[in-house]
């Protein structure tokens, strides 16, 4: 059989021509997986946070808007308003200042007596409340809102936790595109199903089951693994979940952009226009999935997945993520892609809201400025794979283990300088401040999938560290966003977390491969340099009928 692309002696692709997708399924199977597995991520990550831009919409349908649940002219003195400033007006809700008690705001301060007695003044001067300042809907941390949309961020990503473990089994006893075309299937019934969400409970609800389709990140990793040989396997798992993650990113503009806002202007109620755009990544997701199963095979020479291949004699069980745990270089990587993976999930989830609320830009704006920080994927994760590739390429494997800790580190530094942009600044700090986070995040999850292929159990290695990444927006949403009340401290907050992990770099060693700061052992080193010869590559030439 001859291939479109050149290929070892396993019959994986050594190389990673984006448009080279002529020829059968036989003849191409590399760049079919390739394109069926990075669209599919996409699109599960555009219905899996296709309710985060519409947040504000949902509440208000939902009744859950601070003014909504507490009117101000019944309760003038709840916290949200007296703190509440309109930035565009610069009127505040409490006009002549606030009222503290041990910290507290308590209330408005009164009218001044010359203003209240004064002949001149006005009937809005004399007002100690100015409620027509609010927002539409009041949704700023410490409200009922908040809180509502924080924990339905927190289960869309939970869920996606227990699935993703479980691919580790799955995906071997079914292979990946039966698994993939699952997820697709199962979260097209939940994505559509959220046009008739009515209360907070089955917000929440079902924001958890859309969730699942998060896993497809399992499948996108380990089909390009099968389909890529080492020298471009990093390049190819870092492309293909990097375009997949976009999703998050042009979801944020697309939701709003595309579908809400053009149907509220063309008179539709805005309580039916944001259930109506819901039904389209629904319909996508179907397609998708009917696509892959006509189109794709599991493996560059077989339809369906053989554990074999991968050199596993023994069936899958759960055994098998008892033995991966006991790596102490496994449970590192986990938690450092829950540090950068786990990031980009929750700021898939704050940022729409937090510049709606924060920085009270319309709903337009804040979804473009959100989705700049996922747009980033468009090259920011494939660099992050070439940069651990040509790293290995020059010093060896401590290449990939010093890209992936400085990648982190800098992750750190601008989520922490992002938390020190507050809404006194231009918005456009925040964004330039908001770019270069995006870009580390991004590098550091192609940085993580330049090491994990290198691992042993390289299903259940993926479907952990990808879970992985799950747990750390999790934590992130438990233990940063959802208890600090301040708007900007959970970021400073967070990035100290990523920062500790990164400094935990120097538990990557293995004797065969070396570490960060020392090279494989002498006797590793001495075979290597007998069998260098005899461990090259046969490729075979790719057929003269390229597409390029």
């Amino acid at each position: 059989m001859e291939y479109k692309l050149a290929v070892d002696s396993s019959k994986k692709a050594t190389e990673l021509p984006l448009l080279r997708v002529c020829g059968t399924v036989q003849q191409n199977p590399h760049m079919r997986a390739f394109w069926a597995s990075t669209i599919s991520f996409f699109l599960a990550f555009l219905g899996w946070f296709a309710l985060a831009p519409l947040g504000l919409e949902v509440a208000t349908s939902m009744g859950t808007c601070e003014n909504q649940l507490f009117p101000p002219t019944d309760f003038p003195t709840r916290p949200a308003y007296l703190k509440f400033k309109n930035l565009k007006s610069g009127l505040s809700y409490c006009q002549y200042g606030v009222l503290k008690e041990e910290g507290k705001l308590i209330d408005c301060k009164d009218v001044p007596a010359d203003v209240e007695s004064g002949a001149d003044s006005t009937a809005e001067q004399k007002e100690k409340y100015r409620p027509q300042v609010l927002a539409k809907c009041v949704c700023t941390p410490g409200t009922e809102c908040k809180s509502v949309i924080a924990n339905a961020g927190v289960a869309s990503v939970a869920s996606t936790i227990f699935v993703r473990i479980a691919l580790g089994t799955l995906l071997e006893r079914f292979g990946p595109v039966n698994v993939q075309c699952g997820l697709m299937s199962f979260g097209a019934f939940w994505v559509a199903m959220a046009a008739a969400i009515t209360a907070p409970w089955n917000y929440t609800l079902i924001r958890f089951f859309i969730g699942c389709a998060g896993a497809t990140f399992v499948t996108n990793q380990f089909w390009c693994s099968l389909m890529f040989a080492p020298n471009v396997v990093g390049t190819a798992n870092a492309t293909a979940a990097g375009w997949g993650n976009l999703g998050g990113g042009v979801t944020q503009i697309f939701m709003m952009s595309v579908l809400f806002n053009p149907m509220v202007a063309s008179g539709m109620e805005p309580n039916v226009a944001w259930r109506v755009s819901m039904v389209v990544p629904a319909v996508m997701f179907v397609v998708c999935a009917i696509c892959m199963k006509l189109m794709c095979w599991d493996m560059p020479t077989a339809r369906n997945y053989d554990p074999t291949v991968t050199g596993k004699t023994q069936k899958p069980s759960m055994w098998d993520y008892v033995e991966v745990l006991r790596d102490v270089r496994v449970v590192v990587m986990i938690f450092q892609y829950s540090a950068c993976f786990g990031t980009e999930l929750a700021m898939n989830n704050q940022l729409a809201t937090h510049f709606r609320t924060y920085f009270q830009m319309d709903a337009g704006d804040a979804s473009a400025l959100a989705g700049a920080f996922g747009l980033m994927n468009l090259f920011a994760r494939s660099l992050g794979g070439i940069s651990s590739d040509m790293c290995f390429k020059y010093f060896g494997f401590r290449g990939r283990i010093w890209a992936q800790f400085l990648a982190l580190f800098f992750e750190a530094i601008f989520l922490f300088s992002f938390g020190k942009v507050d809404n006194s600044q231009p918005w456009y700090v925040a964004l330039a401040v908001l770019v270069c986070f995006s870009l580390f995040v991004q590098m550091a999850e192609g940085t993580s999938y330049g090491i994990v292929p290198f691992m042993k159990q390289l299903a259940v290695v993926s479907a952990l560290v990808g879970a992985g990444g799950n747990l750390g927006a999790v934590i992130a949403g438990f233990c940063f966003y959802k208890p600090i009340q301040d708007a900007l401290l959970p970021f400073q907050v967070h990035a100290g977390y990523v920062m500790f992990w990164a400094l935990l770099s120097p538990c990557y060693y293995w004797s065969e491969m070396g570490g960060m700061f020392h090279g494989p052992a002498q006797s590793f080193e001495k075979g290597k340099t007998q069998s260098s010869e005899s461990e090259s590559y046969t490729e075979s030439e790719a057929t003269s009928e390229n597409c390029m």
